[in-house]
């Protein structure tokens, strides 16, 4: 019998901190990295809550200096990053901690790799383009959606082409990860719903990849149960701290099954959707996830039976296509209970556009494991099936 050699990966943070209130630990975590001024790289929004002002009270009790940089933006931008990279230099930082959700933390990440590596970011776009080790980094998460927070995925904007780069690089992996709930209940009812459906396309998406693995596949299955079972009280109340709690885990492993077996097509073109909109990536992600699954399906249907089940749908005597079907009936109802958009044209998309952003998705890197091959015209008709969903 022959055998065909082939290598995975598993890519996880060094240290993961879940459960309520294991934000206490911050400072003596940032101290174990040997952080003596720390680069706190946030945004607005935790400036405007008071979380920025309470982390950097954490890091000064441990003894650690703090410079707040929040100038991470939505979709974050090669801009952003630059910006960080010269206030980080200039006030002698010597170890990155970020604040907030996937902007927030992908800023951090893309600061890390220019101060390590030096240049541009924009030289970093692709997979492990660096070769020299970013400063310590510790990622404090709010939000249950973009795992940022423990992975080697960063995306930044380019502002020069308006495409959000991917940069997949295990050495901006944070070094710790820290999730604690009790910082996720000011989250507001849209952005728990975007970040929940941004979670669930992870999981779906590398429970179908081509490089899927048993250690992603048993993640990824974990993710759906949890996210099945909780997004919608997370979002019904959002100080449900059990609810919190459970979309923490779930975006986590979420993470870590994306993070080794990467995505696919629903990734690929809602970063389109972002570069040229500047849409919410999580909303972007809900309205294209059924679509893409629907164009999928025949590539893998099993595995779609698989998710149905996961998402708590009786499969029961249905032919596998059948089945398979009901995970994008289970998608779409998840979606419409939690409130997001209906489709692309709600969100202003508009179909002149389509084909410019067809052809970046077929470049992304996240295309490259999607279990379908597309076409640039079945890319098109994707995009105009979810304008109109």
């Amino acid at each position: 019998m022959s055998v065909v050699e082939q290598t995975f990966g598993f890519f996880t943070p060094t240290v993961a901190l879940m459960g309520v209130g294991c934000a206490k630990e911050i400072g003596p975590q940032a101290k174990s990295l040997g952080a003596s001024h720390a680069f706190l790289c946030t945004d607005a929004g935790m400036v405007r809550l008071g979380l920025a002002a309470k982390v950097t009270h954490m890091l000064e009790a441990a003894g650690i200096k703090v410079t707040v940089f929040a100038g991470a933006e939505p979709n974050p931008t090669d801009r952003n990053v630059h910006d960080g990279v010269a206030i980080y230099q200039a006030h002698g930082c010597d170890a990155i901690v970020t604040l907030g959700g996937g902007s927030a933390h992908d800023c951090g990440k893309g600061i890390g790799m220019v101060i390590g590596n030096g240049g541009h970011i924009r030289d970093y776009e692709g997979l492990d383009k660096t070769t020299k080790p970013m400063p310590p980094f510790l990622a404090v998460n709010t939000t249950a959606g973009t795992a940022a927070e423990m992975t080697r995925f960063c995306i930044i904007t380019n502002t020069d082409t308006h495409v959000k780069m991917a940069l997949v690089d295990w050495r901006c992996t944070p070094d710790i990860a820290i999730n604690d709930p009790l910082l996720m209940v000011d989250m507001p009812a849209s952005l728990t719903a975007a970040t929940g459906m941004d979670a669930l396309t992870h999981a779906i998406e590398a429970y179908v990849s081509t490089i899927a693995t048993p250690i992603t596949d048993a993640c990824a299955l974990k993710a759906i149960t949890l996210i099945a079972e909780w997004l919608r009280p997370a979002v019904a109340c959002g100080t449900n701290v059990q609810a919190r709690d459970k979309m923490a885990y779930a975006e986590y492993l979420a993470g870590m099954a994306f993070n080794s077996a990467s995505l696919g097509y629903v990734h690929a073109m809602a970063h389109q959707l972002g570069g040229f909109y500047n849409l919410p990536h999580g909303v972007c992600n809900a309205v294209l996830l059924p679509e893409v699954c629907a164009f999928n399906l025949i590539a893998c249907p099993q595995r779609y039976v698989d998710i149905a089940q996961a998402l708590g749908e009786n499969t029961s005597g249905l032919s596998t296509i059948a089945a398979a079907e009901k995970s994008i009936d289970a998608i779409r109802r998840l979606a419409r209970d939690v409130g997001i958009p209906k489709n692309l044209t709600a969100l202003g998309v508009l179909e002149k556009d389509l084909e410019t952003m067809a052809v970046n998705a077929r470049k992304d890197a996240c295309q490259a494991t999607n279990p379908r091959t597309a076409t640039q015209e079945q890319v098109v008709d994707i995009f105009k099936a979810a304008l109109v969903a």
